[in-house]
């Protein structure tokens, strides 16, 4: 007779994260000490405390980390709640304690990471104050702070959530709180700092939903009960988009990591080759588990346990080779020319060939997290037409056009001249900015994607949040109703400009990795949530009457052409401090540059105003349209009624006017 959960030792419960714990301590020692990640150094060494200190940390950290991440997304998107347990309630109380040593592990990382970063011992005079007067000075402890802060604000969140909206919420903010161990990883000082940003990004959220869902599934195995079969099968697909993102991370980092042969005989990479080997193991289980287990219905749970605690190992094991190769010397990868320059000072990006005209076409820089965006997009909306095909659905096909065009738009944007010249010419971002603000959301939003993903996403009927229900949840919100209001869509558009350009954002965004992305997605969805304010079809908050649309249309677009006008006839330059430092070359006036710039801000929006109004009024005659024949069936259901009562209204109207 199966023992009911509320008998299980909450002990035993803790077994699973514990022994993948001390899997992880055995194999990252030993690791540490073959690879060199925890030998002296020969000047400035810390000691063996710190050496060892770290690793250790480090690999609970990382763990700490992925239970907490685990147990929130199989709460809040896995897991339906039963009678028989309060499966939210127990991963949340279990998420609060993990989040707390998360939490103190990452707080012990900020102290004894100062003195490996200064090369002196904790038992220092003044080591303290030391590190509070470079707390915020230094990058790696700024991002470290950043992390404690985000992980204490999300400990009293996850104890305090009950719902699944909650634990969503908690969920989003403990994946945000990875965003700063990214940008400080150990790749990220290479040439390559964008890419190695991304891939770490990747690495460390397919590590830790696969890692920590794992292991928060054989946490709550006692309390899951009938839930057990549809968990797994939820579980198995992600566990093999993060397989994917795992594995295209190495991809990457290899391209930053290796420019010969001989480096991949390096210590570093015999970490990586043991890493690459665990994979291929990990992604053997995978295929057992769907085989043996979830085809079957989940119907032997002490096989799954099985396989899940063996699983664990291997997981535990690749995690702290994790730790031991951030504690690595990578091999010696020789830099090109261009990083020797003050725009790779300031920036972190080499300084492009001379600009061109025929360099539009030709000149290309690959950033991977747009380009992944954008062809993730694209597959994903490609899969969802061919769906709809299959079962005989009606979908146009210049939808799935104009979608594919508007992301190939995106993508030139950002990967081709306009995003390689716009880091160094004040023209070239304009055209990068009126790309994204108003070419590319003219062809996304007719593309309809938020109506054809409600017609190929399943609805989940164990009120868990599933792709279709969290849709639903952020198209039908306050804040959706509010910035998708035509007059504060516009509003955005416009201050956006005005606060961008003057202030000290415009050049946060060309100096840091962070500030450039932000000001892609803020202008991107800026422009979107306009534009869909004005044309939208999609299901959403009620639109306004067309006339309105088209009188905010006009307004918010000639407040445009004022913005253009100010920068054709202005006379001060924005960021100098940049663009003198930097000293473009090819660029002989810097403030001719910037009224060039103007002259393409003004000009763009002439064609995208066209083609705005035209679109409204199309949608106008097409509401016409329709009302008009709705009105002609209603005719015919009910024997013209309406149109009877009128007539017999004005006929008792000239009746009492007789009289």
């Amino acid at each position: 007779m199966p023992v009911p959960p509320a008998a299980t030792p909450a002990a035993l419960r803790w077994t699973v994260p514990v022994t993948t714990v001390l899997t992880a301590l055995v194999v990252a020692v030993p690791a540490a000490a073959l690879s060199g990640a925890a030998a002296p150094l020969v000047i400035g060494d810390a000691g063996p405390l710190v050496r060892w200190g770290m690793v250790v940390v480090e690999t609970v950290h990382h763990l700490a980390a992925a239970l907490t991440i685990g147990l929130l997304v199989v709460a809040a998107f896995l897991v339906r709640e039963g009678r028989e347990t309060d499966r939210r309630r127990t991963a949340a109380r279990v998420a609060a304690l993990a989040a707390l040593l998360w939490a103190t592990c990452a707080t012990a990382i900020l102290v004894v990471g100062f003195g490996d970063l200064a090369g002196i011992p904790p038992s220092t005079p003044g080591y303290l104050s030391d590190l509070s007067a470079n707390l915020w000075g230094l990058e790696p402890l700024r991002l470290r702070l950043i992390e404690v802060l985000l992980v204490a604000l999300l400990v009293p969140l996850a104890a305090a959530a009950r719902t699944r909206g909650a634990l969503a919420w908690s969920a989003a903010l403990a994946l945000a709180a990875l965003v700063p161990q990214a940008y400080g990883g150990h790749a990220s000082g290479t040439d390559g700092h964008e890419t190695a940003v991304t891939a770490l990004l990747l690495h460390l959220g397919g590590m830790t939903v696969w890692v920590g869902g794992l292991m928060a599934l054989g946490l709550l195995l006692p309390v899951l009960g009938s839930a057990l079969p549809e968990t797994l099968r939820r579980y198995s697909a992600l566990a093999t988009w993060s397989f994917v993102a795992i594995g295209f991370s190495g991809v990457l980092f290899a391209l930053l990591t290796a420019d010969d042969l001989g480096d991949l005989t390096t210590a570093y990479w015999a970490v990586i080759w043991a890493k690459v080997v665990l994979l291929g193991v990990l992604g053997a289980f995978g295929v057992l588990q769907r085989r043996a287990i979830i085809a079957r219905g989940a119907d032997r749970p002490w096989l799954f346990a099985a396989l899940a605690a063996s699983e664990l190992a291997v997981m535990a094991a690749a995690v702290a080779l994790g730790t031991v190769l951030s504690r690595t010397p990578p091999p010696e990868v020789e830099s090109s020319a261009a990083t020797d320059t003050a725009v790779y000072a300031l920036t972190g990006y080499p300084m492009p060939p001379p600009y061109a005209p025929a360099r539009l076409l030709d000149v290309w820089q690959v950033n991977w997290l747009f380009l992944l965006v954008a062809l993730i997009a694209v597959a994903l909306y490609a899969v969802g037409c061919v769906r709809l095909w299959r079962r005989g659905d009606r979908w146009p096909w210049w939808r799935l056009l104009v979608w594919v065009l508007g992301w190939a738009v995106f993508g030139y944007a950002t990967n081709g001249a306009p995003g390689v010249y716009g880091r160094v010419m004040f023209s070239q971002h304009m055209v990068m900015h009126m790309t994204l603000m108003m070419a590319v959301p003219i062809f996304l939003v007719p593309a309809q994607a938020i109506t054809l993903a409600y017609r190929v996403l399943p609805a989940r009927k164990d009120r868990t949040l599933g792709p279709r229900e969290v849709l639903t949840a952020v198209v039908h919100s306050r804040w959706a109703a509010f910035v998708a209001n035509p007059l504060v869509a516009g509003v955005i558009f416009f201050v956006s400009l005005i606060a961008f350009y003057w202030t000290g954002l415009f050049e946060l965004a060309l100096t840091t990795h962070t500030g450039h992305v932000l000001m892609v997605a803020h202008f991107t969805l800026t422009g979107f949530a306009f534009v869909w304010s004005l044309v939208g079809q999609d299901p959403g908050p009620p639109r306004w009457a067309p006339p309105l649309r088209i009188m905010v249309l006009l307004g918010t677009l000639a407040a445009h052409a004022f913005f253009g006008l100010a920068l054709m006839q202005g006379t001060w330059l924005l960021a100098p401090g940049f663009f003198k430092t930097i000293e473009v070359p090819w660029v002989e006036d810097l403030l001719v540059d910037q009224q060039l710039g103007g002259t393409i801000a003004w000009g763009v929006g002439e064609l995208p105003t066209v083609v705005l109004v035209l679109m409204v009024m199309v949608d106008w005659m097409r509401s016409d349209d329709r009302e008009t024949r709705r009105s002609d069936r209603r005719a015919e259901r009910d024997d013209d009624a309406e149109l009877a009562a009128y007539n017999a209204r004005l006929q008792r109207l000239a009746e009492r006017s007789s009289r």
